[in-house]
């Protein structure tokens, strides 16, 4: 989730895999997949910044759980077996 503002100060959630538009027109307005428009205080600028860190977290979160393994185990930190994890996939723009 990231977390907007709406123009009377409210702050709520929005799923970010949920919006297809941000729109600056002069206020930003995010339309979902559903046609759902929101007008929320932060810039297009913002928005985007939001959801760029959101998914590098999730990225970053989905890296740790792959290192520590399967839930319940502990890790050998002391493995030296060169057993290295593979290098990391490319990320890459979706096609339309």
């Amino acid at each position: 989730m990231i977390v907007v503002t709406r123009l009377n100060g409210g702050r709520f959630g929005v799923n970010p895999d949920l919006v297809q538009r941000v729109d600056s027109a002069p206020d930003t307005i995010l339309t979902l997949v559903d046609g759902t428009k929101l007008i929320v205080q932060e810039s297009l600028e913002q928005i985007v910044a939001l959801i760029h860190e959101q998914r590098a977290s999730l990225l970053a979160r989905a890296r740790d759980l792959e290192r520590l393994g399967p839930v319940g185990t502990v890790p050998d930190l002391d493995d030296d077996t060169g057993d290295d994890p593979p290098p990391p996939v490319p990320l890459r723009p979706r096609s339309r």
